[in-house]
């Protein structure tokens, strides 16, 4: 009973803590995810002949990221203009609804706005639209502290490893935690890295393919669908129905609708059924279970952010709790298949 009440009172208080500090806790987490990159990156580099011998570790790191820090200001740039070109235009699409619940009233037979509200309630696209917009806003405007957190965590990565090795005298405990290191830092940075090849595929198709129907605003409709692509399951849903929905009130009709749902949808689901498990294989090793409840439990704690952030979380937490008797069963009821040792198993280098 003891047990049960000290376990109940800690997931209250961390709970607590992640919806109170999560102003600090995402650009920290981002910054964190920012320096596993760059070390992915500077590592590539090291990986063209002689190049660690002419560029040394400082200048590498200073080319990596500036390299992502205009990359961030660029993407920023367009989006900030696409999202308020979309904002700003939708009032004047708005006649176009009316005009489609009409025809659909007068097709049926049917009060279509009562029909639908006795199902799913009050819903305003353009409010939904507004907040996804603000969310991905609210990302773009946490970059400058996401960059200066990444900045101290450059600074602070010698001197951490120093720290590391007093602290942990007996050398068997030092190995211990570089090999979880290692695997969270190998987890993430090839989920990353396979997830934006994959996002990015889908996002790019489906560019061109708004692109040849004329929506408005393609560009931004392209990264939401990139961006979405990173959420499990739901994610490509939405990505397809937001940009299909615009069409119909941009144009008022239901074939650009039809063309862009047929063809966005055909593109989610072949990347996301074929493409997508050949190239992760069994590679996180995560229950679809566990995916979904953490993309519903992140999501209600950090909104969007969290279901982003929903399977590098549970992956690091699946990794960390492997590493104690007492929370190992936790992990292997997260993982798909129990084999929780082989999760970001690489080869062992150097911190």
């Amino acid at each position: 009973m003891k047990n049960a009440t000290n376990f109940v009172i800690v997931t209250a208080a961390i709970i607590a803590v992640l919806v109170i500090g999560k102003g600090i806790l995402i650009p920290f987490i981002f910054a964190f995810i920012f320096w596993f990159l760059t070390r992915e990156i500077r590592k590539t580099i090291y990986r063209i002949p002689f190049a660690k011998k002419i560029i040394p570790n400082w200048l590498s790191n200073i080319i990596v990221f500036t390299l992502i820090i205009l990359a961030f200001g660029f993407i920023s740039e367009i989006i900030t203009n696409s999202i308020a070109t979309v904002t700003s235009s939708y009032s004047e699409y708005e006649p176009n609804i009316q005009m489609i619940i009409n025809n659909l009233n007068s097709y049926l037979h049917v009060d279509l706005i009562k029909s639908v509200k006795s199902v799913v309630g009050d819903f305003d696209y353009g409010t939904v639209l507004g907040e996804v917009a603000n969310g991905l806003s609210g990302l773009l405007g946490d970059t400058f502290m996401i960059v200066i957190y990444a900045l101290f965590i450059f600074l602070e990565e010698t001197s951490f490893i120093k720290k590391m090795h007093k602290i942990f005298d007996n050398s068997d405990r030092f190995d211990q935690l570089q090999s979880l290191f290692q695997k969270v830092e190998f987890s993430i940075t090839n989920y990353l890295r396979l997830k934006t090849y994959v996002s990015l595929l889908t996002g790019v198709l489906s560019y061109l393919v708004l692109l040849m129907v004329g929506i408005d605003s393609a560009p931004f409709w392209a990264f939401l669908i990139f961006l979405l692509n990173y959420i499990p399951s739901i994610g490509s849903l939405v990505g397809t129905a937001f940009p299909a929905i615009f069409s119909l009130i941009q144009f008022g009709e239901f074939t650009p609708f039809l063309i862009v749902l047929i063809a966005v949808g055909s593109i989610q689901v072949v990347v996301g059924n074929v493409i997508e498990p050949r190239i992760f294989g069994k590679s996180l090793n995560l229950s679809p279970l566990v995916t979904i409840l953490a993309l519903a439990i992140w999501g209600n704690i950090w909104g969007i952010t969290g279901m982003i952030l929903s399977v590098p979380i549970t992956v690091i937490m699946i990794i960390i709790f492997s590493q104690f008797d007492k929370t190992r069963p936790i992990a292997i009821l997260l993982s798909e298949n129990g084999e929780i040792d082989e999760i970001g198993k690489i080869k062992k280098s150097s911190l």
